[in-house]
């Protein structure tokens, strides 16, 4: 492609909507255009980037026998109301699209398709001969985020690949989980990133378990904690560990103190110069169920240490039904405004106790308690213990479970973990930490969809059993940026070679030089010829300008007809290195094709 053809705009200052490095070197490079809050407008240069991604992730999945489809972006919502999760996308979470047709059906913009194929599998897929059955699709998603940011990091619009396979029994979906976990991988390999595969949270797709796959890079939304020893990763939403050991408590005696102005642990700890591991710290929760019941949770767990949100909200959603509820609409802690609306009387906050009385929190306006109280694990072997006494300015020390507290029965992990804890499986590993982007995830659904929506198969005995599921995400847009995220420098992208938009530009610094047009018109025509990808800056340019929209574009490899001509050869500059070459004309087509064979099989490797 001549550049002098070419929809080929670059900016030489950072636009004002973009926040990280990829995002601005996207916009500036002429990739990418905003067109709305979240949704952009793929240029003919991301546009390669993202057919070859796609590409990759079609080799890769028909490769393990997956067949490709294509689902329908406009999904109905009785499909969602079946398996429970209408509620849950429209008003729980709110990432979907919703809208009414002129026949006043409701619908909804697809950003996941589970509902979709179930019922196509429930309509197709009736003998255990038909099992194991698995397809892809490759198309646009959508999500109603609600801060969009970063780009094509977190949009409302993004390309996706999903895919979805039915099966027989457990030991069946385990097989297929296990190909895509080396499908994945190799996915990531040959796209030249460097990725981690961690354990993970399910959310809202549900299952019995999940892998996360996390490009490793420093603007990453995610936390992944990780041991050397390569045997334990995590998103720390999902993350175990073993915390550190208390210290003994220096109270033997149980007696209620005043400590005035300590409505924190470090003040607290200041003042009765304590360690934060002898108490114990109680905070107020609020959670909204589906069907607008509202319950007050007061969480108890050592003082050093913060509650995972994730997993108390998994917690919660198991409790659903107990409240009439199929979902969750918002775990918070409420403002401390807020909490004092919600309670019969004022809260005493900063000295709140594990045993707050049930009338006291209970919401003015329900006349029935609604209150849960849930105890970590790490409050359960405390002894003589610090914690609130109800009353604002007062503590009690040298407490205990069972004498002085009754220890609830709702006994939970929901602690979040953190970089310097020991790891569960060797304590002699500590947890270290990184930030990554996620741009693959797969799940074992099990049978949560096929139960809801009566998707079964007559198995060998004749019995009617639902189909075990499994899923399947790329982040296919969300992939092409995490790449820049994890590579680019001063002077703009570096491209791995396998996803670039094309392996090489000619730059004719001095277009009214016939030799150097017509040695760059000849390298032009062969290297396109033999399989080389190649772009010509054929623009009335200064050379300066060129070089410095080659490097911002990342190309791997710029060409160069200058004066080497003169001895008959040209300059070649690898983009990642930075590295100049001076090779002769006729070598250069055999020389581009060789790095760039050994590139793409190294990747592979």
């Amino acid at each position: 492609m001549r550049l002098s053809q070419m929809l080929f705009v670059t900016l030489r200052e950072d636009p004002a909507e973009a926040e990280i490095p990829s995002h601005k070197l996207l916009l500036r490079a002429g990739y990418i255009r905003r067109i709305a809050s979240g949704v952009y407008a793929y240029l003919p240069l991301m546009w390669r980037v993202l057919k070859k991604v796609s590409n990759i992730v079609r080799e890769e999945m028909d490769a393990t026998g997956a067949q490709e489809c294509l689902l329908p972006q406009l999904q109905p919502a009785e499909l969602w109301q079946e398996s429970g999760r209408w509620e849950t996308y429209t008003k729980a979470e709110g990432i979907m699209f919703a809208l009414t047709d002129r026949q006043e059906r409701e619908m909804g913009l697809g950003p996941t398709h589970e509902e979709i194929i179930t019922a196509i599998a429930r309509d197709m897929i009736r003998s255990y001969r038909q099992l194991p059955t698995h397809l892809y699709q490759i198309q646009t998603k959508f999500r109603d985020e609600i801060r969009p940011r970063f780009g094509l990091m977190r949009g409302r619009e993004f390309i996706m690949k999903d895919g979805y396979s039915f099966h027989a029994d457990e030991a069946s979906l385990q097989k297929t989980y296990a190909d895509m976990d080396w499908a994945y991988s190799n996915i990531f390999r040959r796209c030249g990133l460097e990725f981690r595969a961690v354990q993970a949270d399910s959310g809202a797709i549900g299952g019995a378990a999940s892998q996360e796959f996390m490009i490793l890079a420093e603007a990453g939304e995610d936390e992944v904690l990780y041991t050397e020893d390569g045997k334990y990763a995590a998103n720390v939403e999902k993350a175990t560990s073993l915390p550190a050991d208390a210290k003994p408590s220096a109270f033997v005696l149980y007696e209620k103190r005043e400590t005035p102005n300590t409505n924190t642990i470090d003040k607290l700890c200041q003042f009765l110069n304590c360690s934060p591991t002898e108490v114990v710290k109680n905070i107020i929760y609020r959670v909204v169920y589906d069907n607008g019941r509202m319950v007050l949770v007061l969480v108890s767990i050592r003082g050093d240490l913060e509650v995972n949100e994730v997993k108390l909200y998994n917690e919660l959603a198991k409790l659903a039904s107990n409240y009439g509820g199929n979902a969750i609409i918002a775990v918070d802690i409420p403002s401390e405004q807020v909490q004092q609306q919600l309670t019969l009387k004022p809260l005493p906050l900063g000295y709140i106790g594990p045993d707050l009385a049930d009338n006291y929190i209970t919401p003015a306006e329900q006349l029935q308690p609604e209150f849960l109280r849930f105890a970590d694990r790490t409050v359960v072997e405390l002894k003589n213990f610090v914690t609130g006494a109800n009353e604002s300015g007062y503590h009690v020390v040298g407490a205990n479970w069972g004498e002085q507290f009754a220890l609830s029965d709702r006994i939970v992990d929901l602690r979040k973990s953190q970089a310097g804890d020991r790891a569960v499986h060797d304590p002699s590993q500590l947890l270290k930490s990184a930030r990554g982007i996620e741009v693959g995830h797969i799940f074992q659904l099990g049978t949560k969809y096929s139960q809801a929506l009566g998707a079964t198969y007559t198995n060998e005995q004749g019995d009617n059993v639902p189909l075990v599921m499994g899923c399947y995400g790329v982040g296919v847009s969300r992939l092409a940026q995490a790449a820049v995220e994890q590579s680019y420098d001063k002077d703009g992208i570096i491209w791995p070679v396998a996803i670039a938009p094309y392996h090489a530009i000619i730059c004719i610094p001095n277009i009214s030089d016939a030799e150097q047009v017509e040695v760059a018109e000849n390298l032009y025509t062969e290297l396109n010829a033999v399989g080389i990808e190649t772009l010509l800056d054929d623009r009335e340019e200064r050379a300066g300008v060129k070089f410095k929209d080659a490097d911002l574009v990342g190309i791997p490899y710029r060409i160069v007809t200058g004066r080497s001509l003169k001895a008959g050869k040209v300059e070649v500059v690898e983009r990642a290195t930075k590295t100049s070459h001076e090779i002769a004309i006729p070598e250069v087509a055999a020389t581009l094709k060789t790095w760039i064979e050994e590139a793409l099989s190294s990747a592979v490797r």
